[in-house]
């Protein structure tokens, strides 16, 4: 596991124990710098998104690039339940739990989320949990509250046998996200192979699976209470330095969801690229990054 990728993504993975599983980190940069840069994932992307943040930033910062488990470099055990041994349920509060504890283990200190997509819910209710530790907020392209819609193109990944057989045999959620969550400009082969490389079977795509039907459609669905309270949390981080980069080409998170970060946290900077996609560090790389740059600085 810890070599996937190992060509495009040349840093080691470090192990973390969450259970009787196997999360991994990429742990860059000064062990000792006084700032943490924690960098956290959404789906169907892993650590690999973050190698340019981890180029640009560590030597003046510590670079922690989280692997949900089921994604990236970590362990990848069967989806189960409340009454299942031995698996995970994959839902936002269980990612939040493993977040957490790699914060704690780590004993992180002065952090600044860097997070895009799930990423986003996952970072913000695990450093609600760690407020004495975040120092700054950046964000890109992602949510924290109850979806406001689902587009077509994600509801299809989830009707029941047809979307499990697509996502998981066909590979068709990761697939479609390469072209798809790009607006300015097509993603590299050398991307697109590393964004795909640890999704390469069934069994390694129980994550992607697990992370649109962890969408809540309804407020029965265990992880619509999560984001609510996510939701009406928003307003005490208002204080906090935050950053917010969206590429407003994006069919998913669409500028909406931008205005209601901008509404909780009105002293938030805001950088808007007109013609960048989902997967905006990919599309739009320098802009991202030197903007990122002058806020951290």
């Amino acid at each position: 596991m810890n070599s996937i990728a190992e060509d495009l993504l040349p840093y080691a993975s470090n192990d973390l124990a969450v259970g009787p599983h196997t999360l991994r980190y990429l742990d860059e940069g000064d062990a000792n710098a006084a700032s943490v840069l924690l960098c956290v994932h959404g789906n169907p992307t892993w650590s690999f998104y973050w190698r340019r943040i981890i180029e640009r930033f560590s030597h003046s910062h510590r670079v922690i690039a989280v692997d949900h488990l089921g994604c990236g470099r970590s362990e990848k055990p069967p989806r189960g339940d409340e009454t299942s041994k031995g698996e995970f349920r994959y839902r936002l509060a269980d990612h939040r739990d493993n977040l957490v504890r790699l914060i704690d283990t780590l004993d992180l200190q002065n952090i600044t989320l860097v997070a895009h997509d799930w990423g986003g819910a996952i970072g913000l209710t695990s450093v609600l949990q760690r407020r004495d530790r975040l120092a700054r907020i950046v964000l890109l392209n992602t949510g924290a509250f109850p979806p406001p819609y689902i587009p077509w193109r994600i509801s299809a990944c989830r009707w029941p046998w047809v979307g499990t057989a697509a996502v998981r045999g066909l590979n068709a959620f990761a697939k479609a996200a390469v072209t798809m969550a790009m607006s300015r400009q097509k993603l590299s082969p050398q991307a697109a192979a590393g964004l795909l490389a640890p999704y390469d079977n069934w069994k390694n795509r129980v994550a992607i699976d697990a992370f649109v039907r962890d969408i809540p459609k309804r407020k029965s669905h265990p992880t619509y209470e999560t984001l609510a309270k996510l939701e009406a949390d928003l307003p005490s981080l208002a204080d906090i330095p935050s950053l917010l980069v969206w590429g407003m080409k994006d069919w998913c998170f669409r500028p909406e969801c931008l205005r209601r970060f901008e509404t909780a946290w009105p002293a938030a900077k805001t950088v808007e690229i007109a013609d960048a996609g989902h997967y905006v560090i990919e599309d739009a790389p320098e802009q991202t990054l030197s903007v990122i740059e002058s806020f951290l600085s």
